[in-house]
């Protein structure tokens, strides 16, 4: 649990920047580039006790994707940026967005995003449930990349317009694997 009250707002660090990055055809070499920044980011963190998993598309063999590597961080507490952000920081990557229960720092080239949550957050469950069960099921991971190919055949000013965009079909399969699940 957090020890302080923790931020109330959106910073959007650079505002809104269009997508500009298209889908790739799934490439082995994005295990590599996560298990690269998981060291990196893992001996920033050393001091803290803290749990790494690869997320999102590039997390999915066979599956077209962003070429944008994402990473989940779970830190103890998610107000005690000067035990994580501070070292993250230091370690190179560059502040996104620091809103109420999650932070984003990336890479300068903004080809890896490492989403901070706090241990228990529900919305890290939901990323390994969402990764897991697109890893196993290929009807579920046929519609999620053809309605990110779809959604990529139009002009998006706004990147996050983009992943909203996608909510509705991620919140069906996230439904799904619940249900395969329990």
């Amino acid at each position: 649990m957090s020890a302080r009250p923790d931020v109330t707002t959106l910073e959007l660090v650079g505002g809104v920047e269009p997508l500009v990055v298209g889908l790739h055809a799934y490439d082995e070499g994005w295990v590599d580039r996560y298990l690269e920044h998981r060291d990196r980011i893992a001996a920033a963190l050393a001091a803290s006790d803290v749990e790494i998993e690869h997320i999102g598309s590039t997390s999915v063999p066979g599956l077209a994707a962003k070429p944008i590597v994402d990473i989940v961080v779970a830190v103890p507490d998610i107000t005690a940026e000067e035990d994580y952000l501070d070292p993250l920081l230091a370690a190179g990557y560059v502040l996104r967005i620091r809103e109420p229960g999650h932070r984003l720092v990336r890479t300068p080239e903004r080809d890896v995003h490492v989403h901070v949550y706090e241990r228990g957050d529900v919305a890290i469950d939901e990323y390994l449930l969402l990764r897991d069960h697109l890893r196993r099921d290929a009807d579920d991971r046929g519609l999620y990349e053809d309605t990110k190919r779809a959604l990529m055949a139009q002009a998006w000013s706004d990147m996050n317009a983009y992943a909203d965009a996608k909510t509705a079909v991620v919140v069906a399969i996230i439904g799904r694997a619940r249900t395969r699940s329990a």
